[in-house]
């Protein structure tokens, strides 16, 4: 089950579409979705979440937490609407496009993909760019 809650003024288009893009993306890795729940918020609550549980004392678009048991996927995961809007523009991508990137990467991350190293990030950029391809315009 994927749940969606925002802190921010912010709210997806099409949850459920997104859900089964997602639910998707899971399955085509060969892992089970349990409970995922997506929190959209701002820069500071993000920031805030950084640096209490991960000691880090800078700005991210997304911090994932992984309960995966297994091959069971199980997570908590926010995203900064704020920072997404920020790199959408320094990318030169559309939001959606920006925003759609961040939700599969945490997906990918929980599948076991690390981005640590520039051969994990080409690996990590080539498999978010694949499930991208995969979505239905939502």
């Amino acid at each position: 089950m994927i749940k969606y809650n925002y802190l921010t003024d912010f709210s997806l288009s099409n949850e459920n579409a997104i859900s089964k893009w997602i639910s998707d993306t899971i399955t085509s890795e060969d892992y089970k979705e349990d409970t995922i729940s997506y929190v959209f918020c701002s820069d500071n609550y993000l920031l805030d979440i950084n640096v209490k549980y991960l000691n880090h004392n800078t700005l991210t678009d997304i911090i994932t937490f992984d309960y995966n048991v297994g091959k069971i996927i199980s997570s908590d995961i926010f995203v900064s609407i704020d920072r997404v809007l920020e790199n959408s523009k320094i990318f030169d991508v559309s939001f959606n496009d920006e925003l759609h990137r961040v939700i599969i990467h945490g997906i990918l991350h929980l599948c076991g993909y690390k981005d640590k190293t520039k051969e994990d990030k080409a690996i990590m950029r080539m498999k978010e760019d694949y499930y991208l391809s995969l979505r239905v315009d939502f």
